[in-house]
């Protein structure tokens, strides 16, 4: 049944389309119907992240010199309150999300996507992406989120072509709560939006229920948008949760495709200026390819965190094939700059104020009165419980999965003062590292340990110079995990090493595999073949000496269950089972919080300590 979401939406302020590109592949079509102008407005990867936070940017003041500041940066009630400005009273509009909408805050936590249902009803998106981390807590998380979602009257589709449930899923038959795809009406005319879900992260580094399986994303894809076409229905969207490069691959092998919207990669796209701000686009928006058939399609991301909303304009013509598009992806922010935590005024404001501007991508954006109405609640029941400080860090502990200065280098939060870290790139995150650190500290204090594994993806925040709360260890460590102790040969252990290495390597290309461990440390050469990426490996010893690692010792290994049972490819620590397996049912957060609390004040490790000595990614 078509969703019609538009007669629930009050109208606002027209705003103009940006300039168009035009696609000399479009041009010169014989019009069989009438064109279309389409504005899509969308977001991804939010991950529960509904509050304002804080980055810093680099301004230009009243002298014309660009100076480090902090500005106010993203909350749903900046989404909210873009996407409604953005619309305005244009009835050609779609709201879109890709997908990750839950887990990665205390908001997860304490309930389950409750809120972040609630705060997505206020925009009213069309359609949603099933994400991987949508399947974190089983189908039966999936099944609880969707009913939040469809409880008011939205009823937002959730999408994914290529998800299978199993026999015994909450969620159902095929296409019964998750859909292949949807069909939405715009000035009459019908518009086809297919979701796509990760298949490989999905299955093995989330936590879909037994018998649950994901297809091919080609083969789905190109199956959804030939039925689709079938129907007479020529312009079709792509609503993935892939990942940037998969996207751009995987739309040079479809026929029929005209735009995709995507997500779980978090990338910026955006002008080489934005560098000029402390920004690291990873390519333009929209990023212009063609399909298998030579014919133009438009690809999108819009970031992550609820920082930025992504504006793209469409048109097509007659055939439904695009011949124009342009947009951006405006990162959402406040309007006062501050030096520390005093406003800069006068002619410096004026000037940085003029320079946001000037950046066409950063959004001076008030929060949405509707949407801080909603969140209040849950905002409410977050600070009693996360407002508590355990700690101070001092200094900035940043977060990054893979080193080197090829993957994953716009993940921290906290901008290029750790983007572009040397040691970052060198070693890769400090909060992962010390995770690892601290399992291994809580596996020698419960019944011994000898050396840790953390994937670089389970840590998910970097941790800012000031005070730690509860509320930020709990959105560093959202997931609901719990540790096990492997005893594993040190063969068996370069082995599983190997597998996280391949994973990341793999066509899905999952930088969350990346292995961080404590007690062991080593040389990683993606240039080799598997079985020789891991080198030089040197285990610490009772005595505290780094000596070389006995491929045919045992030793205690700490992890946490999801990686002991083969998720993030790691296929190597699902085979040790039996007596070789102990699942100590030690929560996985609660030790970093009473490793903060014992300390007071924590820093980052020596860089002896960190895992990867050595890091040689391919050219």
């Amino acid at each position: 049944m078509p969703h019609l979401p538009f007669a629930r939406r009050s109208p606002h302020v027209v705003v103009a389309l940006a300039a168009a590109f035009s696609l000399a592949a479009c041009s010169g079509s014989d019009d069989e119907g009438s064109p279309l102008d389409l504005k899509i407005l969308h977001v991804n990867d939010h991950h529960s992240r509904l509050d304002a936070e804080t980055t810093t940017l680099r301004l230009a003041n009243a002298t014309g010199a660009r100076e480090s500041v902090t500005v106010d940066l993203g909350g749903f009630g900046r989404v909210k309150q873009a996407i409604d400005e953005l619309a305005g009273t244009n009835p050609n509009v779609l709201r879109l999300h890709a997908g990750d909408a839950i887990t990665g805050d205390l908001y997860y936590t304490l309930d389950e996507g409750k809120s972040d249902a609630a705060l997505m009803n206020t925009v009213c998106f069309d359609a949603m992406a099933v994400g991987n981390h949508e399947f974190d807590n089983g189908d039966a998380g999936l099944k609880k989120f969707i009913d939040f979602l469809q409880s008011g009257t939205c009823r937002t589709p959730v999408l994914s072509a290529n998800v299978r449930p199993g026999s015994n899923s909450p969620l159902g038959t095929t296409g019964q709560f998750v859909q292949p795809s949807a069909v939405l009406f715009r000035s009459g005319q019908r518009i086809g939006v297919v979701g796509l879900t990760v298949a490989d992260k999905t299955a093995n580094s989330s936590r879909p229920s037994p018998g649950t399986t994901f297809e091919n994303e080609l083969t789905a894809a190109q199956r959804e948008i030939d039925r689709l076409r079938g129907q007479g229905i020529d312009k079709i969207i792509l609503l993935t949760h892939l990942g940037y490069n998969a996207d751009r691959a995987l739309a040079r092998q479809l026929s029929g495709v005209d735009v995709i919207v995507g997500g779980d990669s978090h990338t910026l796209l955006g002008g080489a200026n934005l560098a000029d701000y402390g920004l690291t686009p990873a390519g333009e928006y929209p990023t212009r390819t063609t399909d298998k058939d030579g014919k133009p399609v438009c690809i999108v991301q819009a970031w992550q965190y609820s920082y930025a909303v992504g504006e793209l304009n469409v048109r097509f013509d007659g055939k439904g094939d695009v011949i124009e598009c342009s947009g951006t992806a405006h990162v959402l922010v406040g309007d006062t700059p501050r030096r520390g935590t005093t406003p800069v005024t006068g002619a410096d404001l004026a000037a940085m104020r003029s320079d946001m501007a000037a950046s066409k991508v950063l959004r001076p954006t008030s929060l949405s009165a509707a949407a801080s109405a909603a969140l209040a609640p849950f905002k409410a029941a977050k600070d009693a419980f996360g407002s508590v400080k355990v700690g101070v860090a001092s200094e900035n502990l940043c977060l990054r999965r893979v080193p080197g200065t090829k993957r994953d280098t716009s993940r921290s939060s906290l901008g290029d003062v750790c983007n572009k870290d040397p040691r970052v790139i060198a070693h890769g995150g400090d909060t992962q590292q010390l995770v690892a650190q601290v399992f291994l500290d809580r596996g020698r204090l419960f019944g011994g340990a000898d050396i840790s594994l953390q994937n670089g993806g389970g840590v998910r925040t970097d941790i800012a110079a000031g005070d730690i709360t509860v509320g930020r260890i709990y959105s560093m460590l959202p997931f609901k995990n719990t540790l096990v102790r492997l005893t594993m040969t040190g063969a068996e252990v370069k082995a599983a090493l190997e597998d996280g290495i391949a994973f990341l390597l793999a066509a899905s290309g999952n930088t969350g595999a990346y292995p961080y461990t404590a007690g062991l440390r080593y040389t990683v050469d993606l240039n080799q073949p598997k079985g020789e990426r891991v080198r030089d490996l040197q285990f610490k010893n009772a005595s505290g000496q780094w000596v070389a690692l006995d491929l045919t010792a045992n030793y205690r290994l700490i992890t946490n269950n999801f990686l002991a049972d083969g998720g993030d490819g790691y296929a190597t620590l699902k085979t040790i089972t039996g007596t070789r397996r102990e699942d100590t049912f030690l929560d996985y957060a609660e030790p970093f919080l009473d490793f903060v609390r014992a300390r007071g004040t924590i820093g980052r490790l020596p860089v002896a300590e960190y895992a990867t000595q050595n890091f040689i990614d391919t050219p």
